[in-house]
């Protein structure tokens, strides 16, 4: 079991489901070298040793990292309402990341790696 599996775990539904949700369909659009590790010290999944997707619970919201300010702000007119940060979506359960969105999120930032590592 990875971290992302051991964090997943130790969720209380239905943040669990929602997570899970995510991972998902990043395994859906990535379905090759991707890992489970850690990335500024948070459990996250890597494509191909680099950070693609993290997903965390706060206090007071739902945090996705997607590793990357440029993927952000590039999705960025389509979370109106949502609180953005450089390298961060912060969402809740009943305002939700689109769907469409979190596969641009996942896409935008697998050819930012795969660019990078060429």
């Amino acid at each position: 079991m990875g971290p992302v599996t051991e964090s997943l775990a130790a969720l209380d539904e239905p943040v669990r489901s929602c997570f899970a949700t995510m991972h998902a369909r990043l395994h859906e659009l990535v379905p090759h070298d991707i890992t489970e590790g850690l990335s500024y010290g948070m459990p996250a999944f890597l494509y191909r040793g680099k950070g693609i997707l993290s997903t965390v619970q706060t206090k007071t919201h739902l945090s996705l990292f997607p590793y990357s300010g440029s993927v952000v702000e590039q999705v960025a007119p389509d979370l109106p309402g949502f609180s953005l940060s450089k390298g961060t979506i912060r969402f809740s359960l009943d305002h939700p990341i689109p769907p469409a969105v979190l596969d641009r999120v996942i896409e935008l930032r697998r050819a930012e790696i795969e660019a990078k590592l060429g």
